[in-house]
């Protein structure tokens, strides 16, 4: 199960929110989305969990929660949408 976090510490580390979710079940992988220019982070990201009925749990008991002096936004990522090919303009 992918799980959109959004409203995120802008220094949290994605080990941290791991850790976060790993309370409710086994987490195969946090990803905090950065800037492609400076690094920095975005202030969202996504963790992907293994068993689908703990992925619900944590959304259920985390969205609102606070992480870092922020509350988190927590709730089932939607599919990326389809985008056309992309076309250089050259």
């Amino acid at each position: 199960m992918n799980i959109y976090v959004g409203n995120l510490d802008y220094n949290l580390k994605e080990d941290e929110l791991g850790e976060i979710f790993a309370e409710y079940g086994e987490v195969i992988s946090v990803k905090i989305v950065k800037d492609r220019e400076t690094g920095r982070a975005k202030g969202f990201g996504f963790v992907e969990m293994a068993v689908e009925a703990e992925g619900d749990k944590a959304v259920e008991e985390l969205d609102g929660a606070e992480v870092n002096g922020r509350n988190i936004k927590v709730n089932k990522a939607r599919p990326r949408p389809e985008r056309p090919p992309r076309r250089d303009r050259y």
